[in-house]
């Protein structure tokens, strides 16, 4: 059990982490900061958090499991104001979707204390942002990815892996790179897709009418486009070689969907989607679940 977590951001993922771990009984108390004084005073009256820091350093001041719950572009900024704050047994995480310029912003802002930090990404979320819709559940069988570079202590990778477990994670490590290779492919071009097609779509003048005949499809398949926008603005910028690398490959496989319509070629177009739908279904079948980030 850890004395105190010092909680760096009190919205969906802070909270949801703050709450899970007190479910497991893993945590004697929270104590939380955001930049918002409105936030973080109502964390405390949801009773996700014990106690309202006035600083980021404050709240980890003291404390022996450290989360950053912050848009990734706040993480070097954030890194400077806890670095005094951080013990030598300290154990520090993150939840970026993006782990490469994290842990750039690790590597300035913690300095000599880059092995207490254990890069983090829990395969989990929803589309409505806050602490209101935060959940000790969240993790309950998503996966969590580390990403541990050559300063972190591997006792630290050990503990950081047990809390995750123990908050009902599948944890799972890889580096950095492949980390961000892989979900520029799986999650940030599909956002940008996402806001992508709505947009394309509003902006017609038929737009608005073509939206009140909308289905499940275009339930299912514009889901992500509400999520929040400056997490994902952070994002892309963030990870823009790769989504771009990605974007490529699905223009060029848009392309060939596009050439095979203007062909009139019905049968080269079956099977075409036809491989699409098995690669679809075997992921079904997989051990993956879907997430929002």
């Amino acid at each position: 059990m850890f004395e105190q977590l010092g909680l760096i951001g009190c919205g969906l993922m802070g909270g949801s982490f703050a709450l899970a771990l007190k479910r497991a009984k893993l945590v004697k108390r929270v104590v939380g900061y955001s930049k918002s004084p409105s936030t973080t005073e109502r964390a405390r009256q949801l009773g996700v958090i014990d106690v309202a820091a006035p600083s980021a350093l404050l709240a980890v001041s003291g404390a022996d499991l450290v989360l950053l719950a912050v848009p990734v572009a706040a993480s070097e900024g954030t890194f400077k104001a806890i670095r005094h704050g951080i013990g030598a047994q300290t154990l520090v995480m993150d939840v970026g979707s993006t782990k490469g310029d994290v842990i750039a912003a690790a590597r300035l802002g913690l300095q000599g204390k880059l092995g207490c930090f254990v890069p983090a990404h829990p395969i989990a979320g929803k589309e409505l942002a806050g602490v209101e819709h935060a959940e000790a559940s969240l993790f309950d069988g998503r996966q969590v990815v580390l990403t541990p570079i050559k300063p972190t202590l591997r006792s630290n990778v050990q503990r950081a892996t047990q809390v995750w477990a123990g908050v009902g994670a599948r944890v799972t490590t890889m580096t950095p790179e492949a980390h961000d290779s892989a979900f520029a492919a799986v999650s940030h071009l599909p956002h940008l897709l996402a806001f992508a097609f709505i947009n394309g779509l509003t902006e017609q003048p038929e737009g608005a009418a073509f939206l009140e005949l909308a289905g499940p499809g275009f339930r299912d398949f514009s889901r992500i486009a509400a999520a929040d926008p400056t997490m994902w603005r952070d994002v892309l910028m963030a990870n823009s070689e790769q989504v771009l690398r990605q974007s490529h490959a699905f223009r060029q496989a848009l392309q060939q969907f596009e050439s095979l319509m203007i062909k009139g070629d019905a049968q080269a177009l079956e099977q075409a989607i036809a491989a699409a739908s098995r690669s679809r279904a075997g992921w079904q079948l997989g051990s993956s679940t879907e997430s929002d980030a």
